[in-house]
């Protein structure tokens, strides 16, 4: 079980050394304003997320932290990055901020659904080709689509396909982009996540996507109501509990 003075400082973005300095001088009370001095305590994690006072402002102690971003165009999944501003930046506010990683990539030019965890493990399962997580795309394309019917790309890649259809332009999700210069529109979902995988399909397929958007990754979709460069928290565990590792 995870001790309080470690939950201090990852929450708090803080050393253990100090942490230790705010527990001696009583600076950390529960929500009743009983003293919590001892950061050896145990917290179960039935009770977490818990609010503490620090100093008298609220300060809630996770564990944990799952949370869905809609990404914008315009920046690119990374941390840090000296050209491009960063999808992290979106989610800078969140819980353990300093601890998320995203579970996948979108490219500077897709915008849609990125999936965000501070569990390493989940992490790897749900990016893992053993698994196949499947995701979901809206596409905007500048011409008709053919598809071979041996999808081999250049570079001897064979995609793993679920399924490819047509849209109309309304039934496309609110985050697509929109491309003035399309002239159709389709839905792909695929069980892979390979560089550009989704653009070089369709080139394959010779037409050209001028416009980019996952909606879906595994059973999470994106909220509709969801604005691009917001977040809302998720419990992945939930979603993927054939995945998901078991709670220490």
């Amino acid at each position: 079980m995870p001790r309080l003075d470690i939950l201090l400082a990852r929450n708090l973005g803080i050393s253990r050394s100090a942490t230790t300095r705010l527990l001696r001088r009583g600076a950390v009370r529960d929500q009743d304003g009983a003293p919590l001095d001892d950061g050896r305590a145990q917290l179960p994690p039935s009770s977490l997320p818990r609010t503490v006072l620090v100093d008298d402002t609220s300060v809630v102690l996770h564990t944990r932290v799952d949370l869905v971003l809609h990404k914008p165009v315009g920046c690119i999944t990374a941390l840090r990055d000296d050209r491009h501003p960063t999808a992290f930046a979106h989610v800078r506010d969140a819980p353990l901020c300093g601890e998320l990683r995203a579970i996948g990539r979108l490219d500077l030019d897709t915008s849609g659904l990125l999936l965000w965890t501070t569990d390493g493990t989940l992490l790897h399962r749900l990016t893992h080709p053993r698994w196949g997580v499947e995701r979901q795309y809206h596409v905007a394309l500048a011409r008709p689509f053919s598809m071979p019917e041996e999808l081999v790309l250049e570079d001897g890649h064979r995609p793993r396909l679920i399924e490819l259809r047509e849209l109309a332009h309304d039934d496309t999700h609110p985050a697509l982009v929109p491309a003035p210069a399309a002239v159709c529109f389709a839905s792909i979902t695929i069980a892979d996540g390979k560089f550009h995988e989704v653009r070089r399909i369709f080139a394959a397929a010779g037409s050209e996507v001028l416009s980019l958007c996952r909606i879906r990754f595994g059973v999470v979709t994106l909220d509709p109501q969801l604005a691009a460069g917001q977040w809302a928290p998720i419990d992945l565990r939930a979603h993927f509990p054939g995945i998901a590792p078991q709670d220490d």
